[in-house]
């Protein structure tokens, strides 16, 4: 039998169990909701899911991981367009874009062609400083924390302040050496 390959975006997307579109997209608007009525600060809500995501990637990358076949991402280019062409697709159905790589190839942007997180939403004039989707930002952060990179997730660009599309700027802050818990000749 011949090895098993990274499987693309699409085939997994197709393989997996997905909930319907419009519960998610309802479920999320009602805790965003109530995170604007508990915390009454939009900073706050805007830190509160950017933590909310953080959480769901240490725990969504094992999954990624296991389902798409991928071996170790050689550079974090390779890593930004996984995320961008199989994450994105395999979890949310969306494709994005990889984009405005700096020189030293530690900062790009994610752009999203589709964001199935603002279906139904319109911010009001009082929420204009919370960025909706923030748990995505914590998404890639947590699950590139994970996978011993260090980094910093931005929105640039946000259709429901006015953009127009959906744009992440991520920063490779740091390279973490991997650490065993243990020696191989204990």
């Amino acid at each position: 039998m011949p090895p098993v390959g990274p499987r693309s975006g699409d085939a997994i997307f197709s393989s997996i169990d997905r909930v319907n579109a419009e519960l998610f997209t309802l479920t999320y608007g009602a805790i965003v909701r109530q995170l604007l009525t508990d915390l009454e600060d939009v900073d706050e809500v805007n830190k509160q899911l950017d933590q909310m995501g953080y959480n769901i990637g240490i725990r969504l990358i094992d999954e990624f991981l296991a389902k798409s076949g991928v071996s170790r991402c050689v550079d974090f280019k390779e890593t930004a367009e996984m995320i961008a062409k199989v994450g994105f697709k395999m979890f949310l159905g969306v494709t994005a874009s990889v984009s405005s790589w700096d020189a030293d190839g530690t900062c790009c942007s994610i752009i999203l062609e589709d964001n199935p997180l603002v279906d139904f939403v319109e911010l009001p004039d009082t929420c204009q400083g919370l960025y909706y989707c923030n748990v995505l930002s914590g998404v890639i952060r947590g699950a590139l924390e994970m996978v011993s990179m260090k980094t910093e997730v931005t929105w640039t660009r946000d259709a429901l302040r006015g953009d127009d599309a959906y744009e992440l700027q991520v920063k490779l802050l740091k390279q973490v050496a991997e650490e065993y818990p243990y020696k191989d000749d204990e």
